[in-house]
């Protein structure tokens, strides 16, 4: 294993000699996570909506480090009741598009671009990817086809929600949504129709719409190419050697960038993060944890840690009705200490067995070193608010043998069972996690078995859209600042982790469709309150942390600055000086 990470940390070095150690035009990353598509209407990982930022404008963006104001964009204004770009019963914006912007290829962005965009990012609709973030808002669904397959949404339906009157693209939402804004300010990229057209993508039209409705990854030109308006254009996708590298756009309308080239690859190994930061060879790094407060000693590297975040990982999640089919993680597939049967997670008790044999505080303490908080619930406090006397689970390894013995009617304490909990690689805290409850399930009991395994996350997605795993740990990073992105993902039964579990319970979904409507704070609050209620008493998932974030950089890079919706760098404001 040593050899192996000393063969890569030398193949990382030499793949990085095209950026000298003073090179102040260029700038490394280092991170862990990987890319899985660039194509803004498919990919929905941090790591690559954290580049996508730099690369596709939107309409609005955010002021700073504010998660809720905003500056206009690719909009000359940001709508809002009093200036009568939002209609008073708050179902109509208007978007003034600004005029004499280009795309990295030199052509002039429309309005019709912008619709064209819109109405993409909502009807391409790939599964797993992010769609349905403008979806619920404009169309009231929050996928364009019923569990069959068959496709539900009308394009004529889509087309008049989204149009253009002038210089103005005007969009018309199926019922209010507070936090509309804050969804197109962080996703509503831009592309030129007339491009992806030519390329083999949609052209637009009503006929032609549902052959691009959930299409396959690679059959996009989009996939490893990038058109936007933004600060950074693309140069090359390295896929096999997980390096991505930008370059500046000096025709950039509010001016050329300071940084005039960005590498960035994956480094899963987080040994070889620490080095490539120390020796020089990376300029900014996603340092786990534990190697934060060796770094603070360092005079040439910066520690920005503890950063405010909007999220909750890790989780971990229970899958009702496993698909059992050749299925490893579930053993014999029996209730006879060699398995699991694939309903083992529909008795609440098994499910609460589990809850209570995880030790929050310790995980918080040990696996992050402090850097967070408890979680409670799905969304982070100050979405959201927790009373600590609500009821919630605690580590209570007693409380977790009342349960399993009760489990399938005292079956599960005198047969035992055996399972595997699935981690993505190079998720290290979700490892750990994982880990500990296996410590602390195998105590109580030595016929209960516990395999841990991690899979790349290619594979990690699909087996968890096939409900192949029956305990998994993942964990979500907010879309836009509002609690209905985690409820809604986390307990609707259209959610994206209530789908993969096989969840439903109609009165979540009742209550999470008012809140997201409703625009008085206090009685928002009283729903999620009722919804907190539900998420205890169902016991689907394991709420561990909220933890806070840590980016380590060579103390010369300079004009960072942090909000915690941005998923990852935003390079446009950044420099670099010249180390001593």
């Amino acid at each position: 294993m040593k050899k192996i990470a000393v063969w890569l940390f030398a193949a990382i070095l030499l793949t990085c000699a095209c950026a000298e150690k003073q090179d102040n035009d260029t700038l490394v990353v280092a991170h862990s996570g990987e890319m899985q598509s660039l194509d803004p209407v498919f990919s929905y990982d941090g790591v690559t909506q954290g580049m996508m930022i730099n690369v596709y404008d939107t309409l609005l963006k955010f002021n700073g480090v504010s998660m809720t104001e905003f500056l206009p964009s690719l909009a000359t204004q940001v709508p809002t009741v009093e200036n009568g770009l939002i209609s008073k019963d708050g179902l109509t914006y208007t978007f003034p598009i600004r005029k004499g912007v280009k795309f990295h290829d030199g052509t002039e962005m429309t309005p019709e671009d912008v619709r064209y965009s819109l109405l993409r990012f909502m009807l391409s609709d790939v599964s797993g990817g992010p769609s349905s973030l403008l979806l619920e808002p404009i169309l009231g669904y929050t996928s364009t086809r019923d569990d069959n397959g068959n496709i539900i949404v009308n394009f004529k339906e889509a087309a008049k929600a989204v149009q253009v009157q002038g210089d103005n693209v005007v969009i018309q939402l199926k019922k209010p949504f507070a936090p509309f804004l804050g969804v197109l300010a962080r996703w509503g990229y831009v592309v030129p129709k007339k491009w992806v057209a030519e390329h083999g993508g949609w052209d637009g039209t009503e006929e032609t719409w549902k052959q691009f409705n959930n299409f396959e990854k690679q059959s996009s030109y989009l996939f490893d190419h990038m058109n936007g308006t933004g600060p950074f254009k693309l140069v090359r996708w390295d896929i096999s050697g997980r390096r991505l590298q930008l370059a500046a756009n000096e025709e950039y309308y509010e001016g050329a960038p300071r940084l005039k080239n960005i590498h960035m690859m994956t480094v899963t190994e987080p040994s070889t993060l620490r080095l490539l930061l120390e020796g020089g060879d990376a300029d900014i790094a996603e340092i786990p944890p534990q190697y934060a407060e060796q770094l603070k000693g360092n005079p040439n590297i910066v520690v920005y840690d503890n950063l405010p975040r909007l999220r909750t990982d890790p989780v971990i999640f229970f899958t009702l009705n496993v698909n059992a089919k050749g299925n490893p993680d579930i053993g014999s597939g029996k209730l006879d200490g060699n398995g699991i049967p694939p309903n083992f997670f529909s008795d609440p008790d098994v499910r609460k067995g589990f809850e209570y044999a995880f030790d929050y505080d310790a995980f918080l303490k040990e696996g992050l070193s402090g850097r967070g908080a408890r979680a409670y619930g799905p969304a982070p406090e100050g979405l959201v608010f927790y009373d600590k006397e609500d009821p919630h689970y605690d580590f209570d390894l007693k409380k977790a043998e009342e349960h399993f013995k009760k489990a399938w009617g005292g079956k599960v304490w005198d047969k035992g069972f055996a399972l595997t909990i699935t981690y993505n690689t190079g998720g290290f805290p979700r490892q750990m996690a994982a880990e500990m409850l296996k410590r602390n399930i195998e105590s109580l009991n030595p016929k209960f078995k516990v395999d841990v395994r991690g899979v790349m996350w290619a594979s990690f997605l699909e087996k968890t859209a096939a409900r192949q795993m029956p305990v998994w740990v993942r964990g979500w990073v907010a879309d836009y600042a509002d609690p209905h992105n985690f409820y809604f993902n986390f307990m609707h039964s259209d959610g994206r982790y209530s789908q993969a579990q096989g969840y439903q319970n109609p009165r979540a979904d009742e209550l999470i469709s008012k809140a997201v409507a409703e625009t008085d704070k206090d009685k928002r609050a009283e729903y999620y309150k009722k919804l907190h209620k539900i998420a205890y008493e169902d016991a689907m998932q394991i709420y561990t942390v909220h933890p806070s974030g840590l980016w380590a950089m060579r103390s010369r890079v300079k004009g960072f600055y942090d909000n915690p919706v941005f998923m990852g760098l935003y390079f446009y404001p950044m420099y670099k000086e010249s180390e001593n």
